[in-house]
């Protein structure tokens, strides 16, 4: 719960105050602006949600017979946010301008989001005891969180970068 709140405030913290020049700056003709991140962020939400409520929980039980440490819990999270390897979106999950306005992309990913964290809050499943990709559910919940993280630290390249828009 702490990390899925974490990243939902770093990320909607990340787009505060950006100006039209600023959400829309690309540093380069195969780099993602601010605009095209924050797509992916709120289209990723849903396809990972997606894969844990509909695919990993409907695999069979079958809880560890050692169950996974804190330390392979971080392992994943750090795997994940770790932007020194880089990897393409597959098709379904390339920003394509779906939203008609930044407001209405925030809108969603903290509908999305929100939908995230009262499933951990309420669900009745034992999130260790059903696995896909030899992660465990609870473990593909720090992945969407760990995802969320990684682009967050995207947005803040792209904001670093030397000919970002003053304004």
């Amino acid at each position: 719960m702490s990390e899925l709140h974490a990243t939902r405030k770093a990320f909607l913290d990340s787009l505060s105050g950006l100006t039209q020049a600023q959400w829309s700056y690309k540093p380069g003709p195969d780099r993602w602006s601010i605009a095209e991140c924050a797509e992916h962020i709120a289209t990723s939400e849903d396809f990972l949600f997606d894969v844990i409520t509909n695919k990993v929980l409907k695999s069979p039980a079958s809880p560890p017979q050692t169950p996974p440490s804190r330390d392979q819990d971080e392992a994943v999270l750090r795997m994940v946010a770790d932007r020194g390897k880089k990897f393409n979106a597959p098709e379904g999950l390339r920003p394509s301008g779906q939203w008609p306005s930044r407001e209405a992309l925030v809108q969603v990913f903290k509908q999305r989001r929100d939908r995230s964290i009262a499933f951990v809050r309420e669900t009745q499943e034992d999130l260790r005891a059903h696995s896909q990709a030899s992660r465990d559910a609870y473990q593909w919940l720090l992945f969407l969180s760990g995802h969320t993280e990684r682009h967050i630290a995207q947005i803040a390249e792209v904001k670093a970068d030397r000919n970002f828009p003053k304004q």
